[in-house]
């Protein structure tokens, strides 16, 4: 049975792998393991080794303490009515991406926008 921490730190790994545009195979080679290995920590299904999460977070560009962000006394903490998972989607990450390409200058302006937009008054 899959316990949620190792859950949550996958999901952290494929997070940020996706966020900086690195495949499975090119994380794996950095930390030499193969890419199956990288698949079953992020869905959880292996746990990782406090000497594999450092090697991933330098890999990664991270720090440790990254992966354990958004939990709560040893559980999953929820996201103020957002689904739990949204940055697993890989629509949401690339949406992300996509923002962050764009200059800052013309960010703000899309921030701005998409925040009256969303206004219900």
């Amino acid at each position: 049975m899959k316990h949620p921490v190792d859950v949550h730190v996958g999901k952290r790994i494929r997070h940020r792998r996706w966020m900086i545009g690195m495949t499975q195979q090119q994380l794996a080679e950095q930390v030499g393991i193969k890419f199956q290995q990288i698949q079953k920590y992020e869905t959880g299904m292996n746990r990782v080794s406090a000497s594999r999460l450092w090697d991933i977070a330098d890999a990664l560009g991270v720090p440790v303490s990254f992966f354990f962000e958004g939990l709560e006394d040893g559980a999953v903490a929820e996201d103020n009515g957002l689904p739990q998972d949204m940055m697993t989607d890989k629509e949401a990450l690339e949406l992300v991406r996509s923002y962050y390409a764009i200059p800052e200058a013309q960010r703000r302006r899309l921030f701005d926008l998409a925040r009256a937009l969303s206004d219900p008054s």
